[in-house]
């Protein structure tokens, strides 16, 4: 299977369903992958853009205790689509499980919590939860602004 973003999909223990993003134009698991997007439109560069800008506005957020983030790595929803309870007891999803998204996890300084950090074309989401993803929290979830090119 190619991967366009140097993943190394032979060592992956998804790829049987992941079908390659070369293969699958894009939609590995059926849904938009952002990385394939990316450089299906402007190459690697066109790509270090799009994170970066992300990076930026996941730093400019200023969330208490979220530690300056550096790096944004490509992930499965199906690995990061936790199940939130909102305060009237109903649970939601917010991403989907078949897209890619752009995210990371950071430890939350003196605590054994993490932040889980995840964006597309359209939505920032911030997320705290404890080992395993236990008791999910969500701290931000926000429609991004149209960014110029878009």
């Amino acid at each position: 299977m190619a991967s366009m973003c140097g993943a190394d999909c032979s060592s992956c223990g998804m790829r049987e369903r992941c079908q390659g993003c070369a293969e699958t134009e894009g939609h590995p698991f059926g849904d938009e992958c952002v990385v394939y997007k990316c450089y299906k439109g402007g190459g690697e560069k066109s790509f270090f853009e799009y994170k970066s800008q992300l990076i930026q506005e996941f730093n400019a957020l200023n969330i208490p205790d979220l530690p300056q983030i550096t790096e944004l790595f490509p992930l499965n929803g199906s690995y990061i689509n936790l199940e939130y309870t909102l305060p009237n007891g109903q649970r939601v999803k917010l991403l989907r499980d078949s897209d890619i998204y752009l995210g990371c996890q950071v430890e939350r300084p003196g605590s054994e919590r993490c932040y889980g950090l995840s964006a597309d074309d359209d939505h920032l989401v911030v997320c705290e939860y404890g080992c395993g993803g236990e008791n999910p929290q969500i701290i931000l979830y926000r429609r991004r602004q149209p960014q110029a090119g878009s």
